[in-house]
């Protein structure tokens, strides 16, 4: 596998693999997990709550905002395109994409459970509550989801 470039069509495809990813982790957040008696995520409270801490305008739509634009769409898909998976690349080469995506994953967890929590004001790993351990499926599913979508479509469109 050759490590694409970062062009206009690359971009709207890290924005689908966002979309479809973001999907699969707010289903699995938002529906499967409380179906099943789990925490219910809500990822908007927590960007609302960054908002805040840093002296910006927080609400509902710009929770919603940051979550799935901002994040979903735009951040975790150039984390993934630009850092991790150069840096997988060039230590491990291009096998084990599947482990690649699910230790992405895993590190988007630890950077929004761990890190941007306490920054937003909150304890670190929201005190190891139920919700913690959902978002830990959610975020690693959403790393794998991103990777499944995008690799084929890069393999087409090199």
């Amino acid at each position: 596998m050759q490590r694409a470039k970062l062009s206009l069509v690359n971009i709207g495809f890290l924005f689908i693999a966002g979309f479809v990813a973001t999907m699969a982790f707010d289903f699995w957040g938002q529906v499967v997990s409380p179906g099943i008696g789990w925490a219910n995520l809500s990822p908007e409270g927590l960007a609302q709550s960054l908002l805040s801490s840093l002296g910006l305008p927080s609400n509902a739509f710009l929770g919603f905002f940051v979550h799935f634009y901002i994040v979903g769409l735009i951040a975790y898909p150039l984390g993934w395109f630009l850092i991790f998976q150069p840096i997988w690349i060039k230590v491990l080469g291009p096998a084990h994409i599947f482990v690649a995506s699910a230790i992405y994953g895993f590190g988007l967890w630890v950077f929004a459970i761990g890190g941007v929590t306490t920054f937003a004001g909150l304890p670190p790993f929201l005190n190891f509550v139920g919700i913690t351990w959902v978002a830990l499926i959610g975020h690693v599913l959403y790393g794998i989801v991103f990777v499944a979508v995008l690799n084929p479509i890069l393999r087409r469109h090199p």
